[in-house]
């Protein structure tokens, strides 16, 4: 782990209620999951800013199974996930199949959705081990995150998305010391 995963990685371990969620979703046993985005952004950002967690509209759980493209799974995945945490909301999306929704080539692993993601530090996503370690996707690295520097990313670039997202997020209200990056 280089220092970045290690001070995330210590971030989390201290969060009862993160690795309960990572406790939960590995017990479902998925083949190539994440928890991502805000789960892992907002808690770097509340860190840096010294706040307390902020709520999440939603918790990111992001897998890889190219064997069952059904979305019933996903919302089964869903309900069961909301039960053990209520007033949390789950959303669940299996990537094998969102190439489909956004005209990409057909994704070959978790990783290939999340690095499609509009701004640069929702490109991340964390999952358990069976060892209780933490591993991390993040394509930007995870300093960006904890730069508080906020990039549209520039591999798959939608500029209007970008400005929509920031605004209708109110991140900057939420964390004044992010530097958003329009262009």
């Amino acid at each position: 782990m280089d220092e970045w995963q290690t001070k995330t990685a210590a971030l989390l371990q201290a969060d009862a209620w993160r690795m309960a969620c990572l406790q939960a979703v590995l017990a479902l046993q998925l083949p190539d999951w994440y928890l991502a985005a805000g789960f892992l952004r907002n808690a770097i950002w509340d860190a840096v800013h010294q706040l307390p967690l902020t709520p999440l509209n939603d918790i990111d759980l992001v897998f890889f199974d190219p064997q069952d493209l059904c979305t019933d799974r996903e919302t089964q995945l869903e309900q069961q996930l909301q039960a053990q945490f209520p007033g949390q909301c789950f959303e669940v999306r299996n990537q094998a199949r969102m190439h489909l929704k956004h005209g990409h080539p057909p994704y070959q692993h978790c990783g290939d959705g999340i690095r499609r993601w509009v701004e640069q530090p929702t490109c991340v996503g964390v999952r358990l081990l069976d060892d209780d370690s933490l591993e991390f996707f993040a394509p930007f690295g995870l300093a960006l995150n904890w730069s508080l520097q906020v990039n549209i990313n520039p591999d798959f670039p939608r500029r209007e998305v970008f400005a929509e997202r920031v605004a209708a997020k109110r991140w900057v209200q939420l964390w004044p010391q992010l530097q958003i990056n329009l262009e």
